[in-house]
């Protein structure tokens, strides 16, 4: 580390970093203890939802919607917002699609697909920075254009059809499982390989966040952009590093979301980027920026989750789930208001 880096680290540095940790953990304790309280409500309320099979199912629901939002919440902890994930993760799809079903030599193969379209998502990322720090343009106005954006330009690219994947070993990778162990009803439980890719996009984004300087200079970033600037931070840099991670999470779940189903199509993933909003707010992100963890959005995605698949197997009106969904919201915003003004 640079003599100006260290300066700068201990500028900014929270004087209690202990006491940080400790309500990054009493709030990942307090979301993870709400979930299991949900398991055990259903547990009792429905026969079907304690099952091998439901929950394996569960966790491939929730896995991209995992994903999305903890990218999500790097733009979040900046105090900016990225509404166009949604669109990125189906542009995405459509691409890996198409480069796998046209004869493009090492860009049809799997890993040439996959790769190029991820390096699409983060030309996407780079520009909502370049737009947000170059341009003076709002995030939400910024983001808001692409989300159109892009799916204007898949319809115009496939005429509206929908691309079929062919490639078995591409699309068996979403129903395919890694370790396992007895279930309490005598099945066995597999993990399901699709929850194994939340963690290993999870693990290192919690580690740039908690232990990287980057992670805590996008949180002083949120906090008070101008205590950044002069702190000696490069805030441009920064809000690009948030950007790009949120639309290279986003174009994972797009590959995800073309594994899973078989198919690449611009119009998928709509309202995904509200359901990511969500479950980052549920998680503890604040949409004032300044505040926000990895894990938090992880269990706040589930959390959502789950509820849907309760609601489903319970045969509940599918218009109730968005009223309970945005009801939670409000409470969680309301709460994180009253936090900020006793600060």
């Amino acid at each position: 580390m640079t003599e100006q880096a260290r300066l700068t680290d201990q500028a900014i540095v929270p004087r209690d970093r202990h006491g940080e940790r400790r309500l990054d953990v009493l709030l990942g304790l307090t979301l993870l203890g709400v979930l299991l309280l949900i398991w055990l409500a259903l547990a009792f309320a429905t026969t079907t939802f304690w099952t091998s099979n439901n929950f394996a199912n569960l966790l491939r629901q929730g896995a991209m919607i995992a994903v999305l939002a903890i990218g999500e919440t790097f733009t979040i902890i900046t105090a900016g917002i990225d509404l166009s994930v949604g669109a990125i993760a189906a542009f995405v799809s459509m691409t890996v699609a198409w480069l796998l079903a046209h004869d493009l030599g090492v860009a049809s193969s799997i890993a040439g697909a996959v790769t190029i379209s991820l390096a699409i998502a983060v030309a996407v990322g780079a520009f909502h920075a370049f737009g947000i720090t170059y341009m003076g343009l709002p995030p939400f106005i910024m983001t808001l254009a692409t989300m159109y954006a892009l799916r204007g330009i898949g319809l115009l690219i496939t005429n509206g059809a929908t691309i079929s994947i062919d490639n078995q070993a591409f699309t068996g990778f979403s129903r395919s499982s890694f370790l396992g162990f007895p279930w309490t009803d005598g099945t066995w439980f597999a993990m399901p390989t699709l929850f194994w890719m939340v963690i290993v996009v999870a693990l290192p984004l919690h580690l740039l966040l908690t232990k990287h300087r980057w992670g805590r200079y996008l949180i002083v970033i949120g906090g008070n952009k101008e205590a950044a600037t002069l702190a000696g931070i490069n805030v441009t840099a920064m809000i690009y590093l948030a950007y790009i991670i949120s639309a290279l999470c986003a174009g994972v779940v797009g590959v995800m979301l073309a594994m899973r189903i078989g198919i690449g199509n611009p119009t998928q993933a709509d309202g995904w980027e509200l359901q990511a909003i969500a479950s980052s707010v549920i998680g503890g992100a604040s949409l004032f920026g300044g505040f926000g963890t990895v894990h938090g959005p992880l269990i706040g995605s589930f959390i959502l989750t789950t509820l849907n698949n309760g609601a489903n197997l319970l045969n509940l009106n599918s218009f109730w789930q968005r009223v309970l969904t945005g009801a939670l919201i409000i409470v969680v915003v309301y709460f994180d208001t009253l936090r900020r003004r006793r600060r």
